[in-house]
C-alpha cells in the first residue's frame, strides 16, 4: 500500500458513452473498483421496502490501462478535474472528482501501480488465489510438447516419419528463446544442429513446428539467416533445410489426383480420378494466380492438378525492402543459388512499428468513446489500415496452408526474428490446415506451441510494466509540467473539438444501461536495442532449470530480484491481438467449423493484458521455467475451462471430415474480401463499424471487389493498390516481382526497392503471357515494367522504410 496515496474516493462521477454515474472509487494494489447504485434499482427496492441494493462494481487491472490523462479543473471553468483512461480492451472511461488533490492523489496512485512496479514478479498473477471451481483446474498441464509431437506421429522412439526429437536445448543454451524439445530430421545430427545454428539470427534455425498427418508435409520454422552484404552461407544450414525438404520423398514427388489421399477419416475420397475434384469449387482467383506464380518459377508448366507438384516454398514473410534494409546490418534473407531446391516467395507483411500505428489510428477514430455516444469515424477506421494488415496476415496463412494441402509440399517460414510475424503465420496456416487446433483444447495447444514455446516476446510486445510516457497531464499551472498538452505515441491529447466535447458531456446527466447487472458492467458484458536472447547465467545447469514440485509459491531468483527494464514503447505492439483478430475472420466465414466462440477469443484478449494469469508473462520459456511461473502462478486455460459452457459454439458441427462433402473438408481457407471489424472487442456495435456488405477488403487492398467487378470510383482509389500478399518469387534461376539483390553480380534480381528484371516466355499454351497478365492483376510487376503495385521508391522513401525496419 506504500504506492496508494489514497485508497477510497467519494462522489465520484463515471463517465462512459456520454452517460454518467456517481459512485465510490475505491484503489488496491492491483486494481480501480468502482462501486456504484443505480439510482432506478434504489427507486424500485424503496418502493418494494425491500433490503438495500446491492452496489455493482467495475474492476479495472492496473496493466490493462494503456494510457492515463489527468486534466485538472480550469480556473475560468466549472468542471471539475478529470481522468481518462484508455484500457487495451478498448475501455475508455472517465473519472470526475470534485476535489484537485484528490485527483492529484489518485492519478499518482494510478501511475505508481502501473508503471513503477519495476519486476514481473510484482504483477497481480502472483497473488491471485482462485475460487472454486477454477481451483481445481489444472491448466498447465493441458499443454505437453511430447504428447503434441506423437499426436503428429512423431516421437522419441520411432523415426519412420523422417523426424526425430531433440534435447540439445534441454537447457536453454543452445538458443535460450526456442523450446527445450526441438523436432528435426532423422538424418542430422545434433552436431550439424549447433553448427547450423551460428547461420541463423539468436540461433533460431529451421526446426519442425506442424507435420501434416495426411501427406506428410511439413511447416517449418525459423529466423533469418546471418547473409550479410558478403554473401556468406552456411553447408549444414542448407544441408539442414534439405533434409527438412526431404523427409516425405518416400511419397512420389508427382502424385496424380486419384492416388493422393485427402483425409485419414475418409480415405475412400482419394478413389476419383477427376482432377477438378481436389480443387476448392470456390478458390478465389488471387489464390490461384499465387499458385500458378509459384509453379512457373519451379520450372513446372502446363495444366495444374492440386497435389500433382511439389514446390518446396521459403516464405520470408517480410517486403523486399525491409530484407535488404537487414542485409546491410549482416543479416538478410536466403541466396537461393544454395538453396536449390525450394523456391522462395516474398509476403508484404508490415513489421511490428507499422502494425502499432495503424492500431494507434483505430484507437484515435474511437478516442471519445468515454464521453460521448457518437459512433466512431468510419473514414479514420478505413484509413488506419488495419483490416487491409488482418487480409495479408490472412492471405499468407492461406498461401502456406494451400501448399501443404493441395500442394503436398514443405515450407519454411521466417521474418526477422521469427517470433512476430512467423508465429501469426504458422498458427493462423495450421489453424486452417487442422481440425483438432479448432476444437478449444487444440486452439490452446496451438497458442502454447507457437506462440509461447517458441518464444513470441509477450513481455515486449504487450508492455505488462507500463511506460510513463503513457501519462500526461492537462492543463498543469505550477511549474511548467513537460506533459503539458503532450500527445504520447498512443495519442492521449484530445483536440480543441475533443474538449469542447467533453466539456458539454461532463455537465450533463445521465445513467447507464438499466439492464446492465454485470460485476465488470463496464467492460465487458460478461465480465535502443537490447538483446531479448541473453544467454543464461554461467552458473546455470540443468538441474537448477529442473521444475520442483515442492517449491513454494515465495521461492525467487536471482532473475526474480533484479529490477526489469521499464516498457519500450517503440518495442509494443498488437501481434498476438492481430492472430486472434485473424482467428475472428475465420470464425466469422466458418462458423460451423470452430468449437470455441467469438466470446472465447475477446476474453482471451482482455486477459492477455489483465496479468491475472501467468501464462503470457515473460519472453520465452526459459524466463518462465528460470521464474517458476508454473508455480507460483494459475494458468489462464483454468478461467475457460472451467466456464466452458460459456465459450462453446452451439453452431459447431463436432470436428467430422469428409473431404467428399462440402463444408465438412479438413481444409478451411479464408474468403478473399471478406475481412470486417471485429466490433465486440472494441466495444461496438456491429452497425457502428460494419457498413452494410457492399466493401470487401482484400489482401493489400482497403476497398476490395468493387475495382474487380467494374465499379469505377473503387477502380480509380484500388489502381496503386495490389490485391495479394505475395510480392515476389524467386528461385536459383529466376524471379518474379520485387526481390533484393542477395547475389553480388548483376542480373536477374533486380535493383533496389524496383522490380526484378524478370523474363517470362510463353511457355506452353502462352502460360508465360497469362501468368504475366496475372502477376499484373496481383499488383506484381514483371519484365521491368512497372507494375501497379510495385513502384520504383525513391531514395528517400526507400531510406525511410529501410529505417523503420531496423527501429
Amino acid at each position: 500500500m506504500e504506492r496508494t496515496r489514497i485508497a477510497r474516493v467519494d462522489d465520484v462521477k463515471l463517465v462512459r458513452r456520454g452517460e454518467q454515474v456517481e459512485g465510490t472509487l475505491h484503489l488496491t494494489p492491483h486494481h480501480l473498483i468502482f462501486c456504484h447504485t443505480p439510482p432506478s434499482v434504489e427507486k424500485e427496492h424503496a418502493t418494494l421496502g425491500s433490503q438495500r441494493a446491492k452496489p455493482r462494481e467495475l474492476w479495472i487491472t492496473y496493466p490493462i490501462i494503456q494510457t492515463c490523462t489527468l486534466r485538472l479543473a480550469h480556473p475560468t471553468s466549472h468542471l471539475p478535474s478529470s481522468i481518462r483512461l484508455r484500457c487495451r480492451d478498448f475501455t475508455f472511461v472517465c473519472f470526475c472528482l470534485s476535489n484537485e488533490k484528490q485527483a492529484r492523489d489518485v492519478y499518482d496512485s494510478i501511475k505508481a501501480w502501473t508503471c513503477k512496479l519495476g519486476r514481473v514478479d510484482k504483477l497481480y498473477a502472483f497473488t491471485y488465489q482462485p475460487q472454486s471451481p477454477e481451483k481445481e483446474i489444472k491448466g498447465w498441464d493441458l499443454y505437453d510438447a511430447k504428447k503434441e509431437w506423437e499426436r503428429l506421429g512423431i516421437s522419441e522412439k520411432d523415426s519412420d516419419k523422417g523426424w526425430r526429437i531433440s534435447k540439445v536445448n534441454t537447457d536453454y543454451r543452445f538458443s535460450p528463446t526456442y523450446p527445450a524439445l526441438l523436432a528435426v530430421p532423422s538424418a542430422i545430427s545434433d552436431n550439424t544442429l549447433n553448427y547450423a545454428g551460428r547461420y541463423r539470427s539468436r540461433t533460431r534455425l529451421p526446426v519442425l513446428t506442424y507435420l501434416h498427418p495426411v501427406n506428410n508435409c511439413s511447416i517449418t520454422r525459423s529466423s533469418q539467416p546471418l547473409v550479410g552484404v558478403r554473401g556468406n552461407r552456411s553447408i549444414q544450414d542448407e544441408k539442414l533445410l534439405l533434409a527438412i525438404f526431404s523427409t516425405s520423398h518416400s511419397t512420389p514427388p508427382r502424385l496424380s489426383s486419384s492416388s493422393r489421399p485427402l483425409s485419414r477419416q475418409s480415405p475412400e475420397s482419394s478413389s476419383s480420378n477427376s482432377p477438378t475434384r481436389d480443387i476448392p469449387p470456390d478458390l478465389p482467383d488471387p489464390e490461384t494466380l499465387e499458385d500458378q506464380m509459384i509453379s512457373r518459377t519451379s520450372g513446372e508448366e502446363g495444366p495444374k492438378v492440386y497435389g500433382a507438384q511439389q514446390h518446396n516454398l521459403i516464405v520470408d514473410a517480410r517486403p523486399t525492402v525491409n530484407a535488404l534494409a537487414m542485409q546491410a546490418v549482416g543479416l538478410g534473407s536466403e541466396n537461393m543459388d544454395h538453396y536449390r531446391f525450394a523456391t522462395k516467395a516474398y509476403l508484404g507483411i508490415d513489421n511490428i512499428h507499422v502494425m502499432r500505428d495503424s492500431l494507434n489510428k483505430v484507437i484515435d477514430a474511437l478516442k471519445d468513446s468515454d464521453i460521448t455516444s457518437i459512433p466512431p469515424n468510419r473514414e479514420a477506421l478505413a484509413k488506419s489500415g488495419w483490416l487491409k494488415h488482418i487480409a495479408n496476415v490472412l492471405d499468407g496463412a492461406s498461401l502456406i496452408a494451400r501448399q501443404v494441402a493441395l500442394q503436398h509440399s514443405h515450407v519454411l517460414i521466417h521474418c526477422s526474428d521469427g517470433w512476430d510475424r512467423t508465429s501469426q503465420l504458422s498458427a493462423l496456416s495450421q489453424l486452417c490446415l487442422d481440425p483438432y487446433y479448432r476444437t478449444l483444447e487444440g486452439f490452446i495447444v496451438l497458442v502454447e506451441k507457437d506462440w509461447l514455446s517458441f518464444g513470441h516476446m509477450f513481455n515486449h510486445r504487450s508492455g505488462f510494466l507500463s511506460s510513463e510516457k503513457w501519462f500526461s497531464v492537462e492543463n498543469e499551472r505550477v511549474g511548467g509540467n513537460d506533459n503539458h498538452n503532450q500527445r504520447t505515441s498512443l495519442g492521449t491529447s484530445s483536440s480543441g473539438a475533443g474538449h469542447a466535447i467533453e466539456n458539454a458531456f461532463l455537465s450533463a446527466k445521465g445513467f447507464f444501461n438499466k439492464d446492465n447487472n454485470s460485476r465488470e458492467s463496464f467492460v465487458e458484458s460478461d465480465g535502443e536495442l537490447q538483446p531479448y536472447d541473453q544467454s543464461p547465467s554461467p552458473n546455470l545447469s540443468k538441474k537448477s532449470l529442473k521444475t520442483s514440485k515442492t517449491s513454494s509459491k515465495d521461492s525467487t531468483t536471482t532473475s526474480e530480484k533484479t529490477p526489469h527494464p521499464p516498457t519500450k514503447v517503440k518495442e509494443t505492439s498488437p501481434i498476438f491481438h492481430q492472430f486472434l483478430d485473424a482467428t475472428y475472420q475465420l470464425q466469422h466465414q466458418h462458423p460451423h467449423r470452430f468449437e470455441f466462440n467469438e466470446r472465447f477469443l475477446r476474453r482471451l484478449l482482455y486477459h492477455l493484458y489483465s496479468c491475472q494469469y501467468g501464462t503470457f508473462l515473460y519472453n520465452n520459456e526459459r524466463e518462465r521455467v528460470e521464474n517458476h511461473v508454473r508455480e507460483r502462478t494459475r494458468s489462464v486455460w483454468d478461467y475457460f475451462l472451467s466456464r466452458r459452457e460459456m465459450f462453446i459454439n452451439p453452431e459447431w458441427d463436432g470436428g467430422d471430415v469428409d473431404d467428399k462433402v462440402r463444408g465438412r473438408e479438413r481444409l478451411v481457407l479464408p474468403r478473399d474480401g471478406e475481412c470486417r471489424w471485429w466490433s465486440e472487442v472494441f466495444g461496438r456495435a456491429d452497425a457502428e463499424m460494419n457498413p452494410a456488405p457492399t466493401a470487401r477488403i482484400t489482401a493489400g487492398s482497403q476497398l476490395g471487389s468493387h475495382a474487380r467487378n467494374g465499379d469505377s470510383r473503387a477502380a480509380e482509389h484500388a489502381q496503386d493498390v495490389p490485391s495479394s500478399v505475395l510480392t515476389g518469387v524467386e528461385t536459383a534461376d529466376q524471379a518474379m516481382g520485387a526481390v533484393p539483390p542477395v547475389k553480388s553480380t548483376t542480373g536477374s534480381h533486380g535493383g533496389v526497392g524496383g522490380n526484378a528484371d524478370v523474363k517470362i516466355d510463353g511457355g506452353k499454351g502462352g502460360m508465360g503471357a497469362q501468368l504475366a497478365a496475372g502477376m499484373k492483376g496481383l499488383g506484381i510487376g514483371n519484365g521491368g515494367a512497372k507494375g501497379p503495385g510495385l513502384r520504383a521508391k525513391s531514395p528517400g522513401r526507400l531510406e525511410k522504410e529501410m529505417e523503420v525496419e531496423m527501429q
